[in-house]
Order: structure tokens, then C-alpha cells, then sequence
């Protein structure tokens, strides 16, 4: 990165959406302050990409010792750790407020720390699809493709969570949600394209048609999970936009599998 405020707004975003020890950045007030969207938006997919290669460089030399299985878990559980459980923690609050009857209810759930029985079960079925996804990936296509992959699937999910608040309202006015700001058009159209980009990494594990298809269903499930929150919550949480990158980066790994 040759932009000196690309390099400064990556930074920043990723030090939101990950716990890796970033320095604070020369003449930052707020190191730890919430990130703005409104412009940083735009590096949202660049952030997934960083994340996402991390996990798929962790995952080249533990192939080399261990079978797929292990290697895949060993893998997903290097990503847990450097995103604290971010968008595991949106899943399984946004699973629990299934249980809750009004919009109100199902916002008080998502804000209760505990996990209840739809949030344990959708944490469980979601890091065995993953794990089995990864694992797979690697027997059919290899360790390096599967890495391009998950680098890919890490942006391409990510990017498509940032529909939420394009497109929504917060639904709390006082909640994180609100003070990271919406989106302008500018940043959103070009993380977009971003994260259209770098979803070609894939192409080597899963081809052209592939590609293609693991896009346009991160844009399906991108669609639904906004009329889902307009209608469950009306208008989006962190908690809804983490577990909108979860079900993305599943369904797009899925999918890839079919072409591998």
C-alpha cells in the first residue's frame, strides 16, 4: 500500500475488527476509539483479506504435519483467537434472539452476555462446517489453494456484513452499530469492487465458474440478511452483522468445495 491514508485506514479497521497488537499510528488521539464507516468502508475487504491470508498461513505448514481434519481446526482456531470470537460472538446472539417475540426482547438478548441453547447450537454446526469445509477444500484442491481461499472468503464476507449498515438504520441508538457511522456511497461501491477483487483468489481452488457462483451467493445471503434484521430487529447490530459474516464466509466456502 503506497497511500499513506489506505495504509492508516486498514490499520484502524483492523484493529477493530481483530485483537492482533497494532501500534497506534502517529497522531492518532484514540487509539481504541470506535473506527468511522462513513469512509472506511472502502477497507473493510482489505482487512478480511488480512485476516482471512493470516488463517490461510497458518493453515499451509500444520498440513504439512497433520492430517486435513486437524489442520482445518488448528487453522479456524488461529482465527478465533485473532478476532476474540468477533463474529462467532454476532452468531450465537443473534441465534438466541430467535427465541424472543418482539423486536425489543430480541435486543435485549443480544446484548445479554450469556449464550443460551440456539446460540451454543448455531456456534457448534457453524465451526464444524467450517472445519469440515476447510478440511475438504485441502484434500481436494490443496493446502496453498485453500489458503487463497480463505483469504478470499475472509474480505468477500466480510464486505457483505457492511450491507447491514448501508442499507439499515442502527437499531439501537446508543449501540456501536450507531457509532460507527453508515457507509457513504463512495466507500461502499468501492469496497465492493474490493471485495469482488480479491474474491478471484479463489479461482485456483475453485475456478471461474466458482468464483462466480461464491459471489453471487455472498450477495444473496447479503440481501436476505438485511430484510432478516429489517424484520426481526428493525435495523442491524454488530451482533446481526457477525453472524452475517459467519453464514458468507460458510456459504461461500461451501460453495467453492463444489468446483474444487
Amino acid at each position: 500500500m503506497t497511500d499513506p491514508k489506505l495504509w492508516r485506514d486498514t490499520v484502524q479497521a483492523l484493529r477493530f475488527f481483530s485483537r492482533l497488537p497494532l501500534p497506534a499510528l502517529s497522531g492518532e488521539a484514540d487509539p481504541h476509539g470506535l473506527p468511522d464507516f462513513a469512509e472506511l468502508a472502502r477497507v473493510v475487504p482489505l482487512v478480511g483479506l488480512v485476516l482471512g491470508g493470516m488463517t490461510g498461513l497458518v493453515l499451509l505448514p500444520a498440513s504439512l504435519v497433520w492430517p486435513p481434519m486437524v489442520a482445518a481446526l488448528v487453522c479456524v482456531g488461529a482465527g478465533v483467537v485473532m478476532t476474540g470470537a468477533f463474529h462467532e460472538d454476532g452468531l450465537a446472539d443473534t441465534a438466541d434472539s430467535l427465541g424472543g417475540v418482539t423486536p425489543e426482547r430480541r435486543l435485549e438478548i443480544m446484548k445479554d452476555s450469556r449464550i443460551g441453547t440456539f446460540g451454543a447450537a448455531a456456534l457448534i454446526i457453524g465451526l464444524l462446517l467450517k472445519v469440515t469445509a476447510i478440511a475438504s477444500l485441502v484434500g481436494a484442491a490443496g493446502a496453498g489453494r485453500t489458503a487463497l481461499a480463505l483469504a478470499a472468503a475472509g474480505a468477500v464476507s466480510r464486505m457483505a456484513a457492511m450491507a447491514l449498515s448501508y442499507y439499515l438504520p442502527a437499531a439501537r441508538p446508543d449501540g456501536a452499530a450507531s457509532a460507527t457511522g453508515t457507509p457513504s456511497p463512495a466507500a461502499w461501491q468501492a469496497g465492493c469492487l474490493t471485495a469482488l477483487a480479491t474474491g478471484l483468489l479463489a479461482w485456483p481452488a475453485a475456478g471461474f465458474t466458482g468464483v462466480l457462483l461464491g459471489l453471487a451467493a455472498a450477495a444473496g445471503l447479503a440481501g436476505l440478511a438485511v430484510r432478516f434484521a429489517r424484520a426481526h430487529i428493525g435495523g442491524h447490530t454488530g451482533d446481526v452483522a457477525g453472524a452475517t459474516q459467519q453464514c458468507v464466509e460458510i456459504a461461500v466456502l461451501l460453495v467453492w468445495l463444489i468446483f474444487a
